[in-house]
């Protein structure tokens, strides 16, 4: 597995972060927990990202607990926006949001199917509701989603590639201070691969028991909660939730700060539904992956960088190579500006994969 392909398998589970258009921010106040910190976006509300025991992760977070999270506080209770890898991650966030409130988690809104955004349903009980698009109950129980992907290759291969990178980085270092720094990265990724083997064991796919079509309106005390379908795009079922008052949107995977993984898209659907998003009044963007940005100009530029992909993967489409070779040839680095994760020529094959599914699907040539 190259780096690239490395970066990709656990990328969208990991929050990288660079400078560039989704940094241009100022710093939000940090509340720190044992695993997680939040962010203060509001007044309660945070934005929770995994970091590996209270320090940060080699990859900026611990990419073995999954997604970043939203914690909205309310008057009576907590809505969590998405929940996490495993059940032993949804305990740590639990565990970790006791330090912003006492107030119980009753509300789970899961932002799409992926592994890394509800396979920890199972732990929370009866009384919480886990609210989804109707979509998102339709994969968890028909797509066996532990046995395909993204779930396969990012938890079966993506761990020891990881490892090997590390181990190759740090046998090629010169400098001490650097080789130092490796060195303990390393060691965080062997000991968090070894937890992480045991607790994808421990996974029961949860569907959502309460699911919605086009729009649902959650009130909490003063605070409207509005449940959205702008359409399908990073899968069948994506779930943007937005904070009007506080001019706020969380986007699970449809929309992070760099570039998502595409295996499950719907692509000119997707630029689509990107534009409804940037139609929403919002100032900030709490994404699924990556970092808040307050860019609208961040969303016009991933649909150019769809619009591309599709673009020159039609082109070779056309000319008979294949996806997998496709994946080696596209040139995507005049987006780079945008998505500093463009370092080379190529792209994150099983989002090349479906593309072509996707053609033969809909009769696009």
């Amino acid at each position: 597995m190259t780096s690239r392909s490395i970066a990709f398998a656990f990328s969208f589970c990991a929050s990288l972060l660079w400078t560039g258009v989704a940094q241009a921010q100022t710093p939000y106040p940090v509340v720190r927990g044992k695993y997680y910190k939040f962010e203060k976006i509001a007044d309660g509300v945070y934005y929770a990202s995994p970091e590996f025991n209270g320090t940060a992760f080699p990859f900026g977070s611990n990419p073995f607990f999954g997604a970043n999270l939203v914690v909205i506080v309310n008057p009576d209770d907590v809505v969590l926006v998405d929940s996490p890898t495993t059940p032993r991650a949804a305990h740590a966030i639990l565990a970790d949001i006791k330090r912003l409130t006492s107030k119980p988690v009753r509300t789970v809104v899961n932002t799409h199917w992926h592994y890394d955004h509800t396979d920890a349903n199972s732990v929370f009980g009866p009384e919480v509701q886990i609210i989804a698009h109707d979509y998102v109950r339709q994969a968890i129980e028909k797509f066996d989603i532990l046995n395909n992907e993204p779930f396969r290759s990012s938890t079966r291969n993506a761990p020891q590639a990881m490892i090997d990178r590390f181990t190759r980085q740090v046998a090629a270092e010169k400098d001490p201070s650097r080789k130092a720094a490796l060195e303990k990265n390393l060691a965080d990724t062997k000991v968090a691969a070894k937890e992480f083997a045991g607790d994808i064991k421990a996974i029961k796919p949860t569907p959502p028991n309460v699911t919605y079509s086009e729009k649902l309106v959650l009130h909490r005390g003063g605070r409207e909660i509005q449940l959205l379908f702008l359409g399908r795009g990073h899968t069948g079922g994506d779930t943007v939730v937005f904070l009007p008052k506080e001019r706020i949107v969380a986007t699970g995977d449809l929309m992070e700060s760099r570039l998502a993984y595409m295996g499950s898209a719907f692509f000119d659907e997707w630029i689509a539904t990107l534009g409804a998003l940037n139609r929403l009044d919002w100032a900030v963007t709490l994404p699924g992956h990556g970092v808040p940005f307050t860019s609208k100009g961040l969303v016009t530029a991933y649909q150019s960088y769809l619009r591309d992909v599709m673009a020159q993967v039609a082109k070779l489409r056309a000319q008979g190579v294949s996806a997998d070779d496709a994946a080696k040839r596209v040139d995507l680095r005049s987006h780079a500006k945008d998505f500093p994760d463009i370092e080379a020529v190529g792209a994150e094959v099983r989002g090349i994969r479906r593309l072509y599914a996707w053609m033969d699907e809909t009769g696009r040539k």
